[in-house]
This record gives C-alpha cells, sequence and structure tokens, in this order.
C-alpha cells in the first residue's frame, strides 16, 4: 500500500465523523466529498505538515484494487488521467515501533512451555473419547448450512415488521410497483420473492422438526417421570399423615402432663414476683419517714444512699406505678434539702474546728463527722466546700494575731485602753522585747493552726483518695466481669425449645428458679449496710422486697483513714477520676493557701508596727534576733505545708534592705566624722582591739567577747602575725566596722551580695578620702594641722598596709556565703586592692620627692672648698637623720631601706648634675679630695642609721660620666 505526500487526505475534526479531501491543488478550492465512515483515529487538529507521522499510512482501497497504470479499465468506473501520478515507493519504517526480535517472546515462551507440558500429560493420560456419530454431523452441518440461506435478518432477536427500515428491508417496495411499463418483471418479482420467503419458512420448519426428532426420548422420558412423581407423593402423604397420628397420641400421654406443671411453676413465679413487688412498694412507702430519722441524727451519707435506692427502684422496678406518681419529686427536694444542710454543717464543723482553743491538743475534731460530711458532698458532687474551708481560714488567721494582740496589751499597765482606743495604736507602744515576745507567740499560734489544718486536710485528702481507689477497683471489676461474660455467651447453646402456651421460652421457666437466691443475697448485703435502716419489721423478715437491679450498685466496700474511721464507699459516686485528682490537688493547694495565709497577715503585723519606722530603728543586735526568729518560721511551715511562702521572705528581705542602708549610712557616716578630726597621729592600742586582731588571726572573724579581769594597758602598736602596725585611731575603728559587717553577714545570710557592695564602697571611701586628707593636705583645712610631715604620710602609707592585709581574709570571709554565680561580684576586692597598693606607691613617691627637692635646694649651691665636710653636706646628712627618725618606728625596715635606696638615688642624681656644673672631675687634684671627703661623710653617717649598715649605697657611680 502506497500513499503519496502530494495528495495526503487531510481529515477534519467534527462532532461525527471525519470527512476525507483530495487535495488537488494548494491555491484552488478544496470541494468536500462524500462522508465515509471511520477507518482510522483523528489526527490531531495542529500538526506538523512536514513531518510524517502514523496517521499518514492511509489505505487508498481504489489505488489498492486496480493499478490505474493498466491500458484496460473500465470507464464507468476511472478517468483516463486519474491514478496516472501513483508511484510505487518504499515504505519507510516508523521510528515510533520498536523493532521486535526473538527476545521479546522469551519470556513469553519460558512462562507457556510449562504449561504446554502439563497440557500433553494431562492429553496423554486422559485422551478425548471421540464418541459422537458421524451421521449426526453431517446432518447437523447440513442443516447449518440451510439455515445459512436464510437472512441474518430474521434470526435478529429484535425482528419487528412494524419498524419501518426492517419492513423495507424484508419487503422492498420496487418488488409491488407496476407502473412505468414493467408490471410483467414486477410481478414476476414479486412472485419470485413469495416463493424465497416460502423456501425461507421451509427451512425453518424442517429445522424444528429435525430438533424435535431429535429429542423426542427426552420428552417422552420426561412424560413418564411425572406419572412416577405423583406416585411418590401419594405415598408421601401418606406416610406423613401416620405420623402425625403418632406424634398426637405421643403428646397427649407424655408431654401434655409436663406443660402443665411448667405453666403451673410460671404461675408460682409470677405470684412471687407481685408479692415481692407489693412487699417493695411497702418498703419504698417507708422512705421518707427513714430519711428523717437519718437527718435527725446527722446521717447524710445514709439518707443519700435510701433515697438514691428508691429513686433506682421507682426508675426499674416501680415505674408505672400511679400511687408512687408525686414520690420521685418528693425526693428530689429532700436531695437538694440535705445539699443544703450538709453544707451549712461543713460551714458550721469549719468554724468550730479552727476557732476552738489553740492550746487544744486534739488534731482533729469529731473525725467521723467530718468523714460522713465530706463523703455526703463527695456523692453530691458539691465540690465548692473548700472554698468555705479557705474562708474560714482567713478568718480564724485574722482572729489569732487580734487575739494575741489583745492578751499582750492587757498585760502591759503602761497601756491606757481607755485613752488609746485603736488596737493597732496600743500595739505601736511597746517596746522591742515586748513587742518582739507578741511576734514570738503570734508565730507558734500560727504553727498550731497549720498543724490543725493540716490534719484536717489529710483526713478530706484520704477521703478523696478512698473514692478513687475504689473507682478503679471497680472498673477492674466490670472489665473482668465482661471478659467473663463474653466467654460464657459463647459457650452457650442458642437453640432454644419454644413453647406454645404464653409464648415463653423453656430457659426461662428454669431460670426463674436460680435468680431467687441471687436477689436473697444481694438483697440482704443491703439491708445489711450501715447506711440504709429497715423501715419496717417485713423488710426484715423477707429479704426479697428488693430486686437485684436496685441492689447491684449498692454493694459497698469499706477503707480506713489515718485516724482509724471506716469509711463506706459506694460504687454510684458521681466523680470521674479527672474530677477525684483534680480536688485532691486542689486539697494540697488550698494547705500551700494556709501557709500563705498566715505568712500575709504576719506580713501585715509587720508593716503595722514599722509606719513609724520602728523597724528601721533597730540597732544590729535586735534586727538579727528578729530576722532569726521570722527565717525559722518560715522553715517551720516549709516543713508543715511542704512549700515555701515568699511573702513573708520578702517582707524580711525588704526591711533587711533597709536595714542594711541604715547600717552603712550609719558606719559611713560614723568614719566621716573620725577621718574629719583625725590630726595622723600614732595612737594607742587598747587590749581589746589586740583580742579582735588576734581572733582574725585564727581564722575566725567576729567580734570577740569582752575579757572580765584586770585592766589591761594599752600597746603602742598593733601586732599582726608578727608585724608592727603604728596605726592612728580612725583605722582601728575601721576594723571594728569590718568585722561587724562580716558579722552581719553571718548573722543575715540574705543580705551578703548587699553588705559586699556596701563594705567595698566604705573601704574606697577610706582610701579617697584619707587620701585627701593627707596627700591632698586636706588635713591642713580640716583639722587645723600647720603642715603634713613626713611622719603623717609614713603613718597613713602603714595604715592602708594594714588594711590591704586584711582585703584578702575579708574576700574569703564573703566568697564562702556568696553563691557560685555571684563571684563575679568578688572583683569589687581586686579593685580596691589596686587602689589601695596605687595609694601606698603616691606616698612611697611624696616622700621621695620631698627629699628630692631638698637635695635640689641644697646641692645647687654647693661649692668645692673648705671645711670639709662642708655645710651642705652637714645639712643634707641631718635631713636625712629626720627622715629616718620620723619613719623608722612607722615603716618595716625592708621598706625604710628601699625608700632610702631611691632617696639616695636620688640624692647622686643632684650631685652629678652639680658637680658637672662646677666642672670637679676625677682626677685626683684637691677638689676631687674635698667631694671624695664630703661624700665619706655623707656615707658615714647614713650608714650609721638604724636599720641601714648594710645598705649598699654605691656612690662610686658619681663619678662615672667624668672619667
Amino acid at each position: 500500500m502506497a500513499s503519496s505526500h502530494s495528495s495526503s487526505p487531510v481529515p477534519q475534526g467534527s462532532s461525527s465523523d471525519v470527512f476525507f479531501k483530495k487535495e488537488v491543488d494548494p491555491t484552488k478550492h478544496i470541494r468536500p466529498v462524500q462522508s465515509l465512515p471511520d477507518v482510522c483515529p483523528k489526527e490531531p487538529t495542529v500538526t506538523d505538515q512536514n513531518r510524517w507521522t502514523i496517521y499518514h499510512s492511509k489505505v487508498n482501497l481504489p489505488a489498492a484494487l486496480n493499478d490505474p497504470r493498466l491500458a484496460k479499465r473500465e470507464s464507468d468506473f476511472f478517468t483516463k488521467t486519474w491514478g496516472l501520478d501513483f508511484v510505487d515507493t518504499e515504505v519507510i519504517p516508523s521510528f515510533y515501533l520498536p523493532q521486535i526480535s526473538k527476545e521479546h517472546f522469551t519470556v513469553y515462551q519460558q512462562e507457556i512451555s510449562q504449561r504446554e507440558k502439563i497440557h500433553e500429560r494431562c492429553k496423554n493420560i486422559c485422551p478425548p473419547k471421540d464418541t459422537f456419530d458421524r451421521t449426526l454431523l453431517h446432518t447437523h452441518d447440513k442443516s447449518r448450512t440451510d439455515l445459512e440461506q436464510v437472512p441474518k435478518i430474521f434470526m435478529k432477536p429484535d425482528f419487528a415488521l412494524d419498524d419501518s427500515l426492517t419492513f423495507n428491508s424484508v419487503l422492498p417496495w420496487s418488488h409491488f410497483n407496476t407502473a412505468g411499463g414493467k408490471g410483467n418483471r414486477d410481478a414476476a418479482s414479486s412472485k419470485l420473492l413469495q416463493e424465497k420467503l416460502s423456501h425461507y419458512l421451509d427451512i425453518v420448519e424442517v429445522n424444528i422438526a429435525q430438533q424435535i426428532s431429535l429429542r423426542s426420548e427426552a420428552f417422552f422420558h420426561a412424560m413418564t417421570s411425572q406419572h412416577e412423581l405423583q406416585d411418590y407423593l401419594k405415598k408421601t402423604s401418606q406416610a406423613v399423615k401416620m405420623l402425625r397420628d403418632k406424634i398426637a397420641q405421643i403428646d397427649k400421654v407424655m408431654c401434655e402432663g409436663s406443660l402443665h406443671i411448667l405453666r403451673l411453676a410460671l404461675t408460682r413465679n409470677n405470684c412471687v414476683k407481685v408479692y415481692n413487688k407489693l412487699k417493695l412498694m411497702a418498703t419504698v412507702h417507708q422512705t421518707q419517714p427513714t430519711v428523717q430519722v437519718l437527718l435527725s441524727t446527722s446521717e447524710f451519707v445514709g439518707a443519700l444512699d435510701l433515697i438514691a435506692t428508691t429513686q433506682e427502684v421507682l426508675q426499674q422496678e416501680l415505674q408505672g406505678i400511679h400511687s408512687f406518681r408525686h414520690l420521685g419529686s418528693q425526693l428530689c427536694e429532700l436531695e437538694k434539702l440535705i445539699d443544703k444542710m450538709m453544707i451549712a454543717e461543713f460551714s458550721t464543723y469549719s468554724h468550730s474546728d479552727l476557732n476552738r482553743p489553740l492550746e487544744d491538743d486534739c488534731q482533729v475534731l469529731e473525725e467521723e463527722r467530718l468523714v460522713s460530711l465530706v463523703f455526703g458532698l463527695l456523692k453530691q458532687r458539691k465540690l465548692n466546700f473548700l472554698e468555705i474551708y479557705g474562708e474560714e481560714m482567713i478568718i480564724t488567721a485574722k482572729n489569732i494575731i487580734k487575739q494575741c494582740v489583745i492578751n499582750k496589751v492587757s498585760q502591759i499597765e503602761e497601756i491606757d485602753t481607755d485613752v488609746v482606743m485603736k488596737l493597732a495604736d496600743q500595739m505601736r507602744m511597746l517596746n522591742f522585747p515586748q513587742w518582739f515576745d507578741l511576734l514570738k507567740d503570734i508565730f507558734s499560734k500560727f504553727k498550731i493552726f497549720l498543724q490543725r489544718v493540716k490534719a484536717t486536710l489529710n483526713i478530706i485528702h484520704n477521703v478523696v483518695l478512698s473514692v478513687l481507689d475504689k473507682n478503679q477497683r471497680t472498673r477492674e471489676l466490670e472489665e473482668i466481669s465482661q471478659q467473663k461474660n463474653a466467654a460464657k455467651d459463647n459457650s452457650l447453646d442458642t437453640e432454644v425449645a419454644y413453647l406454645i402456651h404464653e409464648g415463653m421460652f423453656i430457659s426461662d421457666a428454669f431460670s426463674e428458679g436460680e435468680l431467687a437466691p441471687i436477689v436473697v443475697d444481694t438483697t440482704s448485703q443491703r439491708n445489711a449496710s450501715p447506711n440504709s435502716e429497715p423501715c419496717s419489721s417485713d423488710s426484715v423478715s423477707e429479704p426479697e422486697c428488693t430486686t437485684d437491679s436496685s441492689s447491684s450498685k449498692e454493694q459497698t466496700s469499706s477503707s480506713a483513714t489515718p485516724g482509724g474511721v471506716d469509711i463506706m464507699v459506694s460504687e454510684d459516686m458521681k466523680l470521674t477520676d479527672l474530677e477525684l485528682g483534680k480536688l485532691a490537688n486542689n486539697i494540697q493547694e488550698l494547705l500551700y493557701s494556709a501557709s500563705d495565709i498566715c505568712h500575709d497577715r504576719a506580713v501585715k503585723f509587720l508593716m503595722s508596727r514599722a509606719k513609724d519606722g520602728f523597724l528601721e530603728k533597730l540597732n544590729s543586735t535586735e534586727f538579727i534576733t528578729l530576722s532569726r526568729l521570722m527565717e525559722t518560721f518560715i522553715l517551720e511551715t516549709e516543713q508543715i505545708c511542704g512549700r515555701k511562702s515568699m511573702s513573708l521572705l520578702g517582707a524580711l528581705q525588704s526591711q533587711a534592705n533597709k536595714f542594711v542602708n541604715r547600717f552603712h549610712e550609719e558606719r559611713k557616716t560614723k568614719l566621716s566624722l573620725l577621718l574629719d578630726n583625725e590630726r595622723w597621729k600614732q595612737a594607742d592600742v587598747p587590749a581589746e582591739f589586740q583580742d579582735l586582731v588576734d581572733s582574725i588571726s585564727d581564722g575566725k572573724i567576729a567580734l570577740p567577747e569582752k575579757k572580765s579581769g584586770e585592766e589591761r594597758k594599752p600597746a603602742e602598736v598593733l601586732i599582726v602575725e608578727g608585724q608592727q602596725y603604728a596605726v592612728v585611731g580612725t583605722v582601728l575603728l575601721l576594723i571594728r566596722i569590718i568585722l561587724e559587717y562580716c558579722q552581719c553577714v553571718d548573722n543575715i545570710p540574705s543580705v551578703t551580695t548587699d553588705m559586699l557592695t556596701r563594705l567595698s564602697d566604705l573601704l574606697k571611701y577610706f582610701n579617697s578620702r584619707s587620701c585627701q586628707l593627707v596627700l591632698g593636705a586636706g588635713a591642713l583645712q580640716v583639722v587645723g594641722l600647720k603642715t603634713i610631715t613626713t611622719k603623717n604620710l609614713a603613718l597613713s602609707s602603714r595604715c592602708l598596709q594594714l588594711i590591704v592585709h586584711y582585703i584578702p581574709v575579708i574576700r574569703a570571709h564573703f566568697e564562702a556565703r556568696l553563691p557560685p554565680k555571684q563571684y563575679n561580684m568578688l572583683r569589687h576586692f581586686d579593685h580596691i586592692t589596686k587602689d589601695y597598693h596605687d595609694h601606698i606607691a603616691e606616698i612611697s613617691a611624696k616622700l621621695v620627692a620631698i627629699m628630692d627637692s631638698l637635695f635640689d635646694k641644697l646641692l645647687s649651691k654647693y661649692e668645692v672648698k673648705a671645711p670639709v665636710p662642708s655645710a651642705c653636706f652637714r645639712n643634707i646628712c641631718k635631713q636625712m637623720a629626720k627622715m629616718h627618725e620620723a619613719i623608722f618606728d612607722l615603716l618595716p625596715e625592708e621598706q625604710t631601706q628601699m625608700l632610702f635606696l631611691r632617696i639616695n638615688a636620688s640624692y647622686k642624681l643632684h650631685l652629678k648634675k652639680q658637680l658637672s656644673h662646677l666642672n670637679v672631675i676625677n682626677d685626683g687634684g684637691p677638689q676631687n679630695g674635698l667631694v671624695t671627703a664630703d661624700v665619706a661623710f655623707y656615707t658615714g653617717n647614713l650608714q650609721a642609721l638604724k636599720g641601714l649598715k648594710d645598705l649598699d649605697l654605691n656612690m662610686a657611680e658619681i663619678w662615672e660620666q667624668k672619667r
């Protein structure tokens, strides 16, 4: 099949068919041709005209059937020129189709080979049986050939002549048209059509007769079987009649009596039920009087259980009883009344329990009554009773403080209650010892109050936990019961005999007798419960008055509280595990709240006393005593309640901060006054200060107790670890103040950081102020000193050295009491130490500068001439002796030597400068001899001073530049 690119058909899309057009000339109009059925899928509407696709492969039927190039062809079919342009072209294989090889069939051959082997094996084992008759096959083929002559239209299942198309196909109108001179031919055609249809009918009749003849044997066999079947049915009917007669006789002889016995048993059981129902109604009728009796003895739980049981009986077993139509609503109103009574009773109990004398040793008042009330409230879901108890705690805490203040004020004769009317004003008239005793009494009463609250809340908490535990155990038992019932149901036989009489099952008749003992047992348990009392003698003697449905939920279990009271936990509690858990947490929170209430009231008591600045005026001992009392109370309440309350601790911290500020301001002011009056002269050291220093040297920073006995004379210097310190009186008091800061930290650990900051501020103040007074010569105007001598400077340096000596000890003391996260505050001591060392170095430089100016003044007038020693060197040695005399007793020997070495270096520098100015050289001449004699005089006098004998002066350096 070949197709030309110049005349390829182009499909035109439409809704139903495709029009094939022949492209004669692209410039000419294309005329549509007659539509034909689709022979291939439609092409896309947009294609690449230059690209060959599978849609170009079309079947040109005339080209396939006729060769247009042949010379002989029918003129009525084709024109002479049509088809001359057809050229045999080679079909290009499509690259859209894959190349198929034998490998593509390998998998299929492997899969089918195994099946083929099995098929061949089965053919060999069971060869096909050729049982058909060749004659029948020949006949069948012949009939089939005859039937094929009949047109298919007659064989269609929907063949109907009323359809116009079908009618026209079977009977064409052309056979009945007599016009146009063709009558003879049309008549013959009609006759021929009639004969053809008759022939078709004969063929069909022959085939039908043939089919009937083939199946005649089966037809006659079916007729014979019909007669046999009628005989079998007749015999079966007779047998059924005989069987029914026998069954009727057996029923009359053997079953009628037994069924009558069963009916009597059912009747008896019904009578028992009616009797029990009447007994139950009599019991229910006595419910209201019994509830009244229980309420008169405060048996709220028993009354509620009885009401719940009665309500359940009314809803299940006595439903529809006309005489009890109003009892349900009456019981609901009675239950609401009991709720109000329980709330009022619990409020009364809370008031009486919390307001009884605190001296009473009994922790819990009427424990049985409390347990009964709590259980009843839980049963009715009245969970707001904790709020009532919390409000009563607040009122009681206020009353405790008020009563303690009244008792204390009444004992003080100095307070006239007629003049001072307000209780707060009367309390403010107490001095510190009296007020401190009052606070101690309040704290002790609060501790007893918290212990009492804790004991009561523990009872309530145990009741809640008992109910929660019972709920969990009940749920576990229900799960086990459900599993057992499921297993039992699976094992039961579901087929039961059904009785005609009264429509009841035989199993029901037999089970009534088994249920009676169960009813008796469950009812006995209910009547034996302490929460429900019998209503009459009948209810005791006849336990059948209740049914198992009403008693199944009344089974109780007892659990004991720590106080020894047994509580009956009912199974019909309305609380969920989540609610019970939340209630238990609320009880614990209420205990925490009790601690917070006590602390809040204590804070208000403290603030009312602190309005006139009373607490801020306390001295260190008094405030420390107060602080320890409050800290002890905080720890004890934490042990009782299990959580630390922060209100009183915050108030204590606030007062401690105020105390620290006042403490620091007092001592800073005191130090300022001491410095303003300090004349910077060496002071005697009292024995108590020496004892103070000795206690520090033992590793203890504390103020030692005063030793009683003979008075000891004061010492000239302070001895610290074998070293002598000549100090002024201000420094001795500063040491004592520093120890007071350290001791305050030991007594009030909460103020450690504040004390560290204040102490560092105090040390910085002493350093800066002493620098202003001595180095800055501020003491000339403040104290009225005539001049700042070298002795003043040396004494100031030695005082600073003493403070520097104790800074590491103070740092270690604070470091041991600071939390690790606040160790960075210790850097203040490093800065202070650096400042003090800088100050000491400035004092040493000042001493050297004093002698330097003296050397400059004296040596600038030095002349090398007789007498020897010269007057200049005599004055220098005299001033050096005065300097040594002023500082030797104040500074250690090492510091004195270092100072004089620096002074000697200054002396050599000035002497070199003067000799250079005089042009005196080391030439062995007279001037050289005079200078050597003066220098030897200076060296001898300087080494003759105490502590400078071994001092290496190296005076030969003055000649180094002139050699």
